[in-house]
């Protein structure tokens, strides 16, 4: 099982979400902690060492440290907005 850190940055984005969709985030998130690569949620993107999880119409940035077993959350963002 995996340890969740969520940066500041990314937890100001999430408190700043309406009830129902930070519900829908902070579930998925937690699902993380069990399987930090859900198919076809998460991706790797390009270039980086950074993974996406898909929630609807807003995205999940974080990395997986599979030898301490710690999933670190970056950004919690619209999709319109998060790959700027």
């Amino acid at each position: 099982m995996f340890k969740i850190l969520i940066k500041k940055s990314a937890q100001k984005e999430m408190d700043n979400l309406p009830i129902k969709l930070f519900k829908k985030i902070d579930n998925a998130i937690m699902q993380l902690k069990e399987e930090p690569f859900p198919f076809p949620q998460s991706k790797n993107l390009r270039g980086e060492d950074l993974r996406r999880l898909k929630v609807g119409d807003y995205r999940v940035i974080y990395t997986v440290d599979e030898k301490q077993k710690i999933i670190t959350i970056f950004k919690i963002r619209h999709r319109k907005e998060v790959y700027r």
